[in-house]
C-alpha cells in the first residue's frame, strides 16, 4: 500500500513537470503565464474540442501569481495558458476579491477569467451578482453586460451594464440604473458610485425620490451617507411646497436645507406662485424659501399674468402655530401687469386670504390713473382685484388729454372692482377734490373744486365719470381766465410717471439706491380749461 501511494506521488511530480515545463538555472526568472497546480483528487489526460488537455477533478486548486482558483473540475489545454473551470467555481484574488459561480475561463497569458452562471462577486465593502462577469487581474476591474445586482450595508444598485474598479471602488453603471435605499430611490441611464465614499456621481438625467421630497439632476454627486447633494444642470428639489431649481443646486436632505444658484425659480405649489432670480435658499422644515439676485414673481390675475420684482423675494408657508403663508417682497418693489403697475418700499402677500399689502409710499397705476397712499391692502377673490384700501394720505387721480390732473384726495379711500376694472371709490374723511372740465377733449371750459368731507367716485371703463358729496361740499367753479397756477393742484400730490414701472423695468437689474429716480414735479402749465363745469356736484 505504501509503495502504491509512493508510485502515484512520483508521477503526480513529473507529469507537474512536464505540464508546466522548467527554467535553465542561467536564464533570468520571470513570472510565468501557466498557472501553478497546487491540487486535485484525479488527474487525467484527454482531448476536449479537439485539443490536448489535462482534466483535473475533485478539489482542484490552481495558483497563478496572487490569484487562486478552485473547482471541482478543471480542464487544462496542454498548447496554451487556458483553464476551464466546471462545478463551483471560486477564484481570489489577494485574499480581497472572490468571485464565485458555476463555469469560468481563466486567461494565464492575459491575466483575464470570463465566469458565468449564478455569479457572485465580493469584497470587503459589497457584494456583486450577476449571470455573466469579466475580470481583469491586471487592472482589476470587473465588467457585466447582462444586468447586475450590488449590495452594500447601505445600498441596493442595479444596471443592465457596469464595470467596477476593484483600486478605487468605483462602479460605472449603464442603462437602466436604480438605487434603493431605506430612505431614497435613484434611477438613471448613466452613473457612477463609490463603495467607499458611498457617493453617487450623476452622468445624465437622474431621479431621486425620497421621504422628504425629490431631486433631479443631469450632473451632479450624492453622498448617500451624509445625505448632501452637489447639483448642475437644469437640477431641482420637489417637495410637498415648492419645486425650487437652477443651474447649481446644494441640498443637504438631512437639514432640509437648499441652495440654488443661477437661472433660479422657485414654484410654489399650492397657489401657482413662480418666483426666478439669481441665488435661492431653502429650509423645508420652517417652510421657508428666500430668493434674489434681480428675483421676479410671476401669478396669473384676472386671466393675465402679474409681474414683481424686488431686491429680495421670501416666501412662508403656514406651518404649526403659522397659520398663514405668505410672501414677501423688499425692497424697491415694481410691479407690472398689462392693465396695473406699482412700486412700494416692500409688499407682504398673505397667500393664504389672498391680501396683498404694499408698504412706505405705496403707488399703483390704472390706465391713466394713479392711486397713491401711505399703506395700500388688496383684497383679491378667485385671483381678480375684488377690493382696495387706502389707509392715510389717500389721492386718486387722473391725466386728461391736456395733460391737466383730475384729483381726488382723503383720509382714507376704499376702491371697488369688478372683473378687474375698478368701479366705485369711497372717499372717508377730508375729502376733496378737482375736476377739469373739457370741451370736446381739446378746450378748457373750467374747474370744479370741491370739499366734503366724505365723497363716492364712480367710474366706468377705469374712467372717473361722477363725483357725490355724502355730506354738503364747500364747491366752486372757477373758469380758465382766473385759475392760478396754485390752484391747480391740491396739497401733497405728485405725478409719478417717471417711476411707473414697464415690463422691461421689472425685469432689469434692480437700480441702486443713488440712482432712485424722483417724483416728477408738475410742470407749470397756463391756465388750461374744462368741459361741464357741473359735473361732479351733487
Amino acid at each position: 500500500m505504501k509503495y502504491t501511494k509512493l508510485l502515484f506521488s512520483l508521477v503526480f511530480t513529473l507529469i507537474t513537470f512536464v505540464v508546466f515545463g522548467q527554467q535553465t538555472p542561467k536564464q533570468p526568472q520571470t513570472q510565468s503565464s501557466k498557472a501553478e497546480l497546487k491540487g486535485a483528487d484525479v488527474l487525467e489526460g484527454g482531448v476536449y474540442n479537439g485539443q490536448r488537455i489535462t482534466k483535473l477533478l475533485g478539489n482542484v486548486v490552481f495558483k497563478h501569481r496572487d490569484t487562486f482558483l478552485y473547482a471541482d473540475s478543471v480542464y487544462q489545454y496542454r498548447d496554451s495558458d487556458i483553464l476551464d473551470a466546471f462545478g463551483n467555481v471560486r477564484i481570489n484574488q489577494a485574499d480581497s476579491v472572490t468571485m464565485t459561480g458555476n463555469r469560468a475561463t481563466y486567461d494565464g497569458a492575459n491575466r483575464t477569467a470570463k465566469m458565468s452562471g449564478n455569479v457572485v462577486m465580493q469584497d470587503p465593502r459589497m457584494t456583486l451578482t450577476t449571470p455573466v462577469l469579466d475580470y481583469d487581474f491586471k487592472n482589476r476591474t470587473a465588467t457585466y453586460t447582462e444586468g447586475g445586482t450590488i449590495v452594500d450595508p447601505e445600498n441596493r444598485l442595479e444596471s443592465r451594464i457596469g464595470t467596477y474598479d476593484t483600486k478605487s471602488k468605483m462602479f460605472t453603471f449603464q442603462q437602466d440604473v436604480k438605487v434603493f435605499s431605506k430612505e431614497y430611490n435613484i434611477t438613471a441611464q448613466n452613473m457612477k458610485y463609490n463603495t467607499q465614499s458611498k457617493i453617487v456621481y450623476f452622468q445624465g438625467p437622474t431621479f431621486i425620490k425620497g421621504e422628504q421630497g425629490d431631486l433631479y439632476a443631469e450632473e451632479g454627486t450624492y453622498n448617500t451617507i451624509t445625505k448632501v447633494s452637489n447639483f448642475g444642470r437644469n437640477a431641482y428639489i420637489l417637495t410637498k411646497e415648492y419645486r425650487l431649481g437652477g443651474d447649481k443646486l446644494f441640498y443637504d436632505q438631512a437639514k432640509g436645507y437648499g441652495y440654488a444658484e443661477k437661472n433660479v425659480s422657485l414654484r410654489s405649489l399650492k397657489d401657482d406662485v413662480t418666483i426666478r432670480g439669481q441665488i435661492g435658499r431653502y429650509w423645508r422644515d420652517k417652510g421657508e424659501a428666500k430668493v434674489y439676485g434681480s428675483p421676479v414673481m410671476e401669478t396669473i390675475l384676472d386671466k393675465d399674468t402679474l409681474y414683481m420684482s424686488a431686491d429680495t423675494l421670501y416666501s412662508r408657508e403656514a406651518k404649526g402655530a403659522r397659520k398663514k403663508s405668505m410672501l414677501f417682497a423688499y425692497p424697491n418693489v415694481k410691479i407690472f401687469k398689462k392693465d396695473l403697475q406699482g412700486k412700494a418700499d416692500s409688499v407682504s402677500y398673505n397667500r393664504t386670504d389672498s391680501v396683498m399689502y404694499m408698504n412706505v409710499k405705496p403707488v399703483l397705476w390704472n390706465d391713466n390713473s394713479q392711486l397713491v397712499s401711505d399703506t395700500i391692502r388688496i383684497h383679491l377673490r378667485n385671483k381678480t382685484i375684488d377690493k382696495m384700501y387706502m389707509f392715510s394720505n389717500a389721492f386718486i387721480s387722473s391725466e386728461d388729454t391736456l395733460k391737466n390732473y383730475n384729483q381726488v384726495k382723503g383720509r382714507d379711500m376704499v376702491a371697488y372692482f369688478k372683473n378687474g376694472d375698478i368701479r366705485k371709490v369711497d372717499v372717508q374723511g377730508n375729502g376733496e377734490s378737482l375736476y377739469f372740465a373739457l370741451e370736446g377733449d381739446t378746450v378748457l371750459t373750467g374747474m370744479n373744486k370741491s370739499i366734503s368731507s366724505n365723497m363716492v367716485l364712480r367710474f366706468d371703463e377705469n374712467k372717473l365719470k361722477t363725483i357725490s358729496f355724502l355730506v354738503q361740499p364747500d364747491a366752486s367753479f372757477i373758469p380758465p381766465h382766473e385759475l392760478k397756477e396754485e390752484e391747480r393742484r391740491l396739497e401733497g400730490f405728485n405725478w409719478y410717471a417717471e417711476l411707473r414701472p414697464t415690463r422691461k423695468d421689472v425685469f432689469a437689474n434692480r437700480v441702486p439706491a443713488k440712482q432712485k429716480a424722483q417724483p416728477k414735479k408738475t410742470p407749470k402749465k397756463k391756465p388750461a380749461t374744462i368741459k361741464k363745469a357741473t359735473r361732479g356736484k351733487k
